[in-house]
């Protein structure tokens, strides 16, 4: 397989930050509209090596290890485990995590805005005929840290998938899609700022959650689809260390009628993104001396279950936004505070 080496700059006009080198069958477009993302200046939880989250787990139901599981589990064999129990599987940490392993803290992006030695990104392209085309540019963390409501922490987990969906028509951006908590926001491609100036759209990844936002700022998100600027539910982004997704990633087709995954290269893993169940521990009971909830209220548990992969995100939408039943707002301007 052959490789392009897309050079880019903060001067040119795709204003990137690093050379990036992918298959060269991948549509152009796919990396010079590719999202930039400014993690929070706080942020303890960097973008993680998606196989080595493998690494540092173990699959079990009901907290108990899946017997006949693969072993190593690796990208290559982890969706064996969907006849092994599928969606019931959770990728369990080995290690007490409130003893903080280091490998939960993921890799901080270089001055390159790459993650160097851990692959964080997929980007899976549908390619829905007719020139539209969905670019999903899929967000892998090793830990979710849910934050502090009312003096309570809530909502942490480990394994984190966050996204950004850039819409293209004739190779042409047209929307943009930023995911929150249980659903997020739609943009007009020329609504949402552009890095230093470029073609490439931002992204604000909040501390902890990693929700993905068109601004800066205090966001409550209470209420999906609306994002207020305070409120009982609060994520926090700002300016801080500057990720390029696609600097570090694994590149995938998505075939709509087979709900097939793709490679553009033969070397690339791909069997992981069948695997259907999560990519973290369950949720521990009230009888878990690490779990906590606010007045044995449920619903606020400090520890909730982990998130499911790509393959669950709705990768054959119709509108920019999911398909889940809640008007798609798409908007043409960011929020009124700005």
């Amino acid at each position: 397989m052959k490789f392009a080496t897309v050079f880019t700059s903060a001067t040119a006009a795709n204003a990137s930050l690093a050379n990036i080198a992918v298959p060269s069958n991948v549509p152009s477009y796919v990396t010079q509209y590719a999202p930039i993302v400014y993690l929070d200046s706080t942020e303890p939880y960097f973008p993680s090596d998606i196989g080595a989250q493998l690494q540092h787990t173990i699959p079990e139901i009901n907290f108990t290890a899946v017997n006949g599981a693969p072993n190593p589990l690796t990208l290559d064999n982890v969706n064996q485990l969907n006849s092994l129990g599928g969606d019931n599987v959770y990728l369990t940490s080995k290690d007490n995590i409130q003893t903080n392993p280091q490998w939960l803290y993921g890799v901080k992006p270089d001055a390159n805005g790459k993650t160097d030695g851990a692959v964080s990104c997929a980007v899976i392209v549908n390619d829905h005929g007719s020139g539209l085309v969905d670019a999903f540019y899929m967000y892998f963390y090793a830990y979710n840290y849910g934050g502090v409501y009312f003096g309570f922490e809530i909502g942490d987990h480990v394994g984190d998938w966050e996204h950004n969906m850039v819409r293209f028509q004739d190779g042409k951006p047209i929307d943009v899609w930023y995911s929150q908590h249980s659903n997020g926001e739609a943009f007009t491609y020329n609504a949402v700022d552009k890095y230093n100036g470029g073609i490439r759209p931002v992204v604000f990844s909040a501390n902890g959650s990693h929700a993905n936002y068109a601004t800066t700022g205090t966001h409550d998100h209470s209420i999906p689809d609306v994002n207020l600027p305070f409120g009982p539910v609060e994520d926090h982004c700002d300016k801080g260390p500057v990720w390029d997704p696609v600097a570090s990633a694994y590149f995938y087709t998505y075939d709509t009628n087979t709900k097939q995954f793709g490679t553009y290269d033969e070397d690339t893993p791909v069997n992981w993104l069948s695997f259907v169940g999560k990519w973290g521990d369950d949720q521990y009971p009230k009888s878990d001396p690490l779990q906590s909830s606010p007045f044995g209220i449920n619903g606020l548990y400090k520890y909730v279950g982990g998130p499911t992969g790509p393959e669950d995100k709705q990768l054959n939408r119709t509108q920019v936004c999911p398909d889940n039943g809640i008007k798609c707002i798409v908007r043409p301007f960011l929020t009124a505070r700005r």
